[in-house]
């Protein structure tokens, strides 16, 4: 008789059990319900930005809820992704990464985060090309000539990049060391301050991503040298600088990561839904005005590929010594 109370108690606790297990689902919200943040670790206005842009309004359709994006420049465009390491990995806060500065910057200076274990990296976008311009006033109509008058006056020559230790630094930091050249490094904050800086006679060339489209369309500026292994379709004209006798190529990949931690079934809603935005006519044209294209890594290939350029950037920083710059 003692035990009769205890029995009852158990076969309802036992018989609560499945009820309680079948009715989860029904308090469960399916992803995304809310917002997704989507950090912009470069300058509002600039190319990275106006595409990240597109893009995030093309996901948003996809995803069912807005993509906001919103900006966090700085430190080289690795503030961003930075910022976004101690958030949930609940898929809704998310960041592009640039491949070369986020995984350059700790070898520099100490970081928040360690590209090999704090990002979940969701798709490799595309790659920003890179070239070498002048003004169209400039004396120099090929590489050939700047690189001659560069070596009667060391030094003399200023370059402007988006910033010390980018991909557009080191870029010219190559082709100045094959050229056997010297030039002045200006840093700017951002591209729009870079081609400004052209624009006003501030400096005498810049390396840059393809942002100069418009300026080099308009007759303005003029394409001594695009970084690419072959000529870009959108200016077929302009040289690279590997087929004018240096043998330098880069590009600039850029992506959308999160925080280390998501799921496998998250990680996949966000590059499904990224990834059928790559074909969304308005970021297609926006990338064709720069003379992009899709990169297009799926998320194991974006890990590997990003993984794999960690002792290569190493190896830059140590070579040209960017910690001291």
């Amino acid at each position: 008789m003692m035990n009769e109370p205890i029995s009852r108690i158990r076969r309802a606790m036992l018989g609560a059990v499945p009820a309680a297990l079948f009715g989860a689902p029904a308090f469960a919200q399916a992803f995304p319900s809310k917002p997704i943040t989507l950090v912009c670790p470069f300058t509002a206005g600039g190319t990275a930005d106006v595409q990240l842009r597109v893009l995030a309004a093309a996901a948003g359709k996809e995803l069912g809820v807005p993509v906001v994006v919103e900006t966090r420049a700085g430190a080289a465009g690795t503030l961003g992704p930075a910022s976004i390491v101690s958030a949930a990995p609940d898929g809704y806060t998310l960041s592009m990464a640039t491949g070369i500065a986020l995984l350059r910057q700790p070898f520099i200076v100490p970081t928040r985060y360690d590209p090999a274990k704090d990002f979940t990296y969701i798709l490799g976008v595309t790659r920003f090309e890179l070239g070498l311009a002048v003004r169209a006033d400039a004396p120099w109509r090929n590489l050939a000539e700047f690189v001659a008058d560069a070596k009667k006056n060391p030094g003399k020559f200023a370059y402007g990049t988006a910033g010390a230790a980018t991909g557009q630094h080191t870029a010219m930091l190559r082709l100045c060391d094959a050229a056997g050249i010297a030039c002045t490094h200006i840093p700017y904050k951002g591209s729009g301050d870079v081609f400004n800086a052209l624009a006003g006679g501030h400096v005498q060339a810049i390396s840059e991503t393809s942002g100069w489209a418009p300026f080099v369309d308009s007759g303005k500026f003029r394409l001594l040298a695009v970084y690419s292994e072959s000529r870009l379709k959108r200016w077929p004209s302009a040289p690279t600088a590997k087929e004018q006798g240096y043998d330098v190529t880069d590009s600039v990949p850029w992506g959308i990561v999160g925080p280390a931690g998501m799921s496998a079934a998250l990680t996949k809603t966000l590059h499904d839904a990224f990834h059928k935005s790559l074909s969304d006519a308005a970021f297609v044209k926006t990338l064709a005005l720069v003379g992009q294209e899709p990169w297009d890594a799926d998320s194991t290939a974006y890990r590997n590929y990003m993984v794999s350029r960690i002792p290569v950037e190493r190896d830059l920083v140590a070579k040209y010594r960017l910690k001291e710059r």
